[in-house]
């Protein structure tokens, strides 16, 4: 995240739930951070946990497809909610929002199960991703860097994941 932003940027946490992303961000200084989830009870316990530092985040229970936060971002970052999208009509809306909401030469990290990673994750199915793939569907990002990783689950198992850093592209002469 500190790769591609500063304090002062703002920041959308896809998927935030109660992942530590939201409180590392808080507690490093960034100053405008949005935590988006579809799970109104997954960010009221974010909230309960950043206590006093709440007031710091601007908390949208929403989906991520269909979303409008009424401001643009530096940086959206998604770490795993965008396998759960199995569907190529539910990708391409979710990067609409992203290129709708991501200001110019701003950044989108995604991270997503890679094509030998899980086929399911908490009993629903996903779709797996290498850079070649999420590079055809983010058609209003340039790829800037990605690679390959194994995440080891608390329960023991590997999952493998693809992350993906992507630069917004805009202007005229624009080819893609």
């Amino acid at each position: 995240m500190r790769r591609v932003s500063a304090p002062s940027d703002s920041v959308l946490v896809v998927g935030a739930g109660t992942a530590a992303l939201v409180l590392d961000l808080v507690a490093t200084g960034y100053s405008a951070v949005t935590a988006l989830d579809i799970a109104p009870a997954a960010l009221d316990q974010l909230r309960r946990e950043l206590g006093e530092d709440a007031d710091r985040v601007e908390f949208v229970v929403g989906d991520v497809r269909s979303v409008d936060l009424g401001h643009e971002v530096a940086v959206w970052h998604d770490r795993a909610v965008f396998h759960f999208l199995t569907d190529p009509r539910d990708q391409a809306a979710y990067a609409a929002r992203a290129a709708a909401t991501v200001r110019c030469g701003g950044a989108l990290l995604v991270a997503t199960f890679a094509p030998d990673g899980p086929e399911q994750c908490s009993g629903l199915p996903v779709a797996q991703h290498d850079a070649a793939s999420l590079n055809r569907i983010f058609t209003s990002f340039e790829l800037v860097e990605s690679f390959e990783h194994d995440h080891h689950t608390p329960w023991g198992a590997v999952q493998r994941f693809t992350h993906a850093s992507f630069r917004r592209v805009c202007g005229p002469g624009r080819v893609r």
